[in-house]
């Protein structure tokens, strides 16, 4: 008789949550879906965008997909530097026929905005939410970069009742975290009493060094950190650490 699938659970938002998801389930585990943020668009105007500008920026699908097509039409013709291929892919979709991928994170972004050269102000379109370490590169480096903030990442502050429905009765096998922000959520969820029987033996998978850095303190947690951070190398990990 074959194992039961291993039970991951997805804590990112949507659509991220339910396209991870998918990606499980073709791997042969069985997600459990349950976003500890929501991504909420924010009104983004054209005008907010300086005349001369030579490049756009994007370290987040969101951050493209929450444009208004008004802006996205007006920026289209410019060099799109996305962050990973998720971004990449969102800002082709969108138009964008010149798209670089940086291929990491926001901070090999910059060094390869930086090593390139946008010949000219950026405009960085970015959630309200983030790290200052992508434009203080980019600002190090005598870039300048415009933020238009088109979208907002808001906490879901589950009830104990809402988690178990979404774990079930047992342990979770696998947690992924995509975000040190999702990890924060999961970590005051874990301290619940009524919910530490369905922590008691999760492995977590994190994205990053920095995510999994939010779950060190934590006594006895099995963690595992991608190569790279991208999902293609979080689900990787994930694989060759099947139990």
């Amino acid at each position: 008789m074959a194992d039961a699938p291993k039970r991951v659970l997805v804590t990112r938002p949507e659509p991220g949550a339910s396209q991870t998801a998918r990606r499980l389930d073709a791997l042969g585990f069985r997600p459990l879906k349950l976003p500890l943020h929501e991504i909420r668009p924010l009104p983004a105007a054209s005008g907010a965008v300086p005349d001369a500008i030579a490049a756009v920026a994007a370290t987040s699908a969101n951050a493209i997909r929450h444009a208004p097509a008004v802006l996205l039409d007006r920026l289209s013709k410019l060099p799109c530097f996305a962050v990973g291929e998720a971004t990449a892919a969102t800002a082709r979709g969108a138009g964008f026929s010149n798209v670089i991928d940086g291929e990491g994170d926001a901070e090999t972004l910059a060094e390869t905005m930086v090593a390139t050269g946008p010949v000219g102000p950026v405009l960085y379109l970015c959630g309200r939410v983030r790290r200052s370490s992508f434009e203080q590169r980019l600002a190090g480096a005598g870039v300048v970069a415009t933020p238009v903030e088109t979208y907002d990442t808001v906490a879901i502050i589950r009830t104990a009742e809402e988690i178990s429905n979404a774990i079930g009765k047992t342990s979770v096998d696998y947690a992924l975290l995509h975000s040190a922000n999702a990890a924060k959520v999961l970590v005051e969820a874990m301290e619940r009493v009524e919910l530490e029987d369905l922590f008691r033996n999760t492995i977590f998978s994190c994205i990053s060094t920095r995510v999994a850095d939010v779950l060190a303190a934590k006594a006895q947690r099995k963690i595992l950190v991608a190569r790279e951070p991208n999902e293609t190398a979080l689900l990787s990990v994930l694989q060759g650490n099947r139990r």
